[in-house]
């Protein structure tokens, strides 16, 4: 029988403490293990066991990593994992900014280096000018592609956005070619959301309107008659920084305020007067909703013919986030249906829109040119921030604003390598298992090893549950550097322990669980006795594997994408989703069953494309099938 003993690093929220090795900029992960999954030739790992800390972050040997690799790939993967060096003695670094920014922010580049403004440029003129810069400031309008970093030639070690969304950036150019992007996600917070009442206030009495019929030579009072926002339902999706600024000036308008955001602590928002809930909820009783939540796969066009339907007929809708987030043409149909009643909108999915957009052009939509940002105040603040923010990471210092480019020493990614995916996939599991409008607060990281503690570095692991949890449906992008800092930001108290057994110490780590707590399961199979969702997994044959959910063991690859069923354990079950799955051409990659206590079974099954709503909802009707869930991994 394996001994076992439970030790506690740590009872609150992490923080980043770099050893004095980790201080210089590091070889970054993303490319590397997409390179890794890709490859069919056999890998060899060379694993270090020292615990020395002079790591050569700016040599990164892949081939320690990747023995039998061609030696051309190990070669540009060698080069493109380069990442800023701190600033020698005899070169000046030019940065070039593209699109006005405050003068306090040039101040400061200008006290560091070569500044060069080049206003307007088009893509060929930006490729011809970048390989003589070693960083790029840029704001909403310039587009930072593949091409940008090819042309660069090397030389580009730091692109900076002045503001937050960086979906004009190629992230995964960028982490290729070995440039650090860092944003400004602080300074225009206020700006934003001010910008965010006003629309609401100018569009609840048709200022704008009422304006343009005025200098039109009429006099239309009664056309223009609006409506009060005292004892309305203020509906904020999204209660992060900008979102709960606009909570806190609704309240102060007289409105009834609620929220959803899977992130936000319950005790926050309370402090506001805010009413966290459900998503349904939240469309279905607000008479106005306001839009602060960030473009991501789970969050594009999530305003569309079904989510109109579900609303309040006459509610009103203000976005000063991202126009992604509204499927514009299903807009447009509710507007005329008379479902929506007015629209005020600050951002548009593409910008700008074009001239004979009926959205634009509809009578009862307000728009303005994003402006969200667009105060003198918030301007200086941004180009502030983004400015040192460059400075410090051309000076080859951290910075909690980082995008891209984790920090970890080779030997310790060669090894981790597999258990880097398998953290990330749990994280990302276990938030699609969490149900309603309770927000995450608290996770809990349990590691099952028979390494001694001083022997095993769980920053990476940890930092991928974390970006597996958060990013799903966040605007945050999360890395070593800032995984810690987003999750303290977000109200994510992270804690990790170790469980050691009796086992070989060869492999860093036997099984990694994490646990949910205080929160609701949209698959109660997975909640654990103790009420948590509970997950855990396993590295087997160089793969991701769930091995446990909530008190039953399985045994799945946590590859493509994933059904869960639970069942009445019968011959026949298998057959019937079976047949589902393959009249509607979706293709099954693996399928496994483990019987469970009281003649129940959880079936997985494994698929490559999403399924449609209505597939889904016939295997939830075959009988005997208690409950199911899709999950994307």
């Amino acid at each position: 029988m394996a001994s076992s003993s439970i030790k506690a690093i740590s009872s609150s929220a992490f923080t980043a403490s770099p050893t004095p090795s980790q201080t210089k900029p590091p070889p970054s992960i993303p490319y590397l293990l997409s390179f890794l999954h890709a490859t069919s030739r056999p890998i060899s790992l060379k694993l270090s066991r020292s615990r020395s800390h002079n790591s050569h972050f700016h040599s990164f040997l892949i081939t320690n990593v990747l023995k039998k690799a061609e030696s051309s790939s190990d070669t540009y993967l060698s080069k493109s994992f380069q990442l800023p060096n701190p600033r020698s003695s005899d070169s000046t670094p030019t940065v070039l900014v593209t699109e006005k920014l405050g003068e306090a922010g040039l101040e400061v580049l200008r006290g560091f280096g070569n500044l060069e403004c080049a206003y307007n440029l088009s893509p060929e003129e930006l490729c011809a000018k970048i390989s003589t810069c070693d960083a790029l400031i840029v704001r909403s309008g310039t587009k930072v592609a593949r091409q940008v970093f090819e042309a660069a030639k090397g030389r580009l070690k730091v692109v900076g956005r002045a503001g937050v969304g960086i979906d004009n950036v190629d992230l995964q150019a960028a982490t290729e070619f070995g440039c650090l992007v860092v944003n400004a996600p602080t300074a225009n917070t206020v700006a934003a959301a001010e910008h965010g009442i006003a629309l609401l206030t100018a569009m609840s009495r048709n200022v704008a309107q009422a304006d343009a019929s005025i200098k039109a030579g009429k006099w239309q009072r009664n056309k223009y008659v609006g409506v009060s926002l005292v004892g309305k339902t203020l509906a904020v999706m999204g209660f992060g920084k900008v979102g709960s600024e606009v909570a806190r000036r609704a309240k102060g308008l007289g409105m009834h305020v609620i929220s959803h955001d899977p992130y936000a602590p319950a005790d926050r928002a309370r402090a506001v007067g805010v009413e966290l809930v459900s998503f349904e909820q939240a469309i279905g009783t607000a008479d106005f909703i306001s839009l602060h939540m960030p473009l991501t796969p789970t969050t594009s066009k999530v305003l569309n013919d079904k989510t109109f339907a579900q609303m309040k007929k006459g509610v009103r809708i203000i976005n000063v986030a991202r126009g992604g987030v509204i499927d514009e043409d299903a807009l447009v149909r509710a507007l005329d249906n008379g479902i929506v009643a007015q629209a005020a909108l600050d951002v548009f999915a593409e910008e700008p829109p074009s001239k004979d957009s009926k959205l634009v052009q509809h009578e009862n939509v307000t728009v303005t040119p994003h402006l969200g940002a667009s105060t003198k105040e918030a301007q200086e603040g941004v180009a502030i921030e983004i400015a040192e923010a460059v400075v410090g990471a051309l000076k080859g210092e951290l910075s909690a604003t980082a995008v891209n480019a984790p920090m970890v020493p080779p030997e310790v990614l060669a090894e981790l390598s597999p258990y880097v995916v398998l953290a990330e996939k749990l994280g990302k599991l276990a938030v699609q298992l969490v149900a309603g409008g309770s927000g995450i607060t608290s996770v809990r990281v349990v590691y099952k090893t028979a390494r001694d503690p001083d022997d095993l570095d769980t920053r990476l692991l940890r930092a991928m549950i974390t970006k597996g949890i958060i990013e799903p449906i966040s605007a945050s992008f999360i890395n070593l550097v800032n995984a810690d800092f987003v999750a303290k930001d977000k109200g994510l108290r992270i804690t990790e322990e170790r469980v050691a057994i009796d086992s070989s110490p060869e492999f860093p780590v036997a099984s990694i669980q994490v646990h949910i707590t205080n929160v609701e399961s949209k698959f109660a199979s997975c909640v654990s006795k103790n009420g948590n969702i509970s997950i855990e997994g396993k590295v087997k044959y160089g793969k991701p594997h769930l091995t446990l959910l909530g008190s039953f063991g399985v045994d799945v690859s946590l590859e493509g994408n994933l059904i869960l069923c639970r069942q009445v354990d019968q011959p026949g079950m298998i057959g019937q989703v079976g047949n589902i799955l393959g009249t509607e051409n979706v293709n099954v990659n693996f399928m496994s069953v483990g019987r469970t206590i009281q003649k129940k079974a959880i079936m997985a099954i494994g698929v490559d494309e999403e399924p449609k709503e209505e597939l889904l909802n016939k295997i939830g009707k075959v009988p005997d099938i208690e409950e199911f869930v899709f999950l994307k991994l």
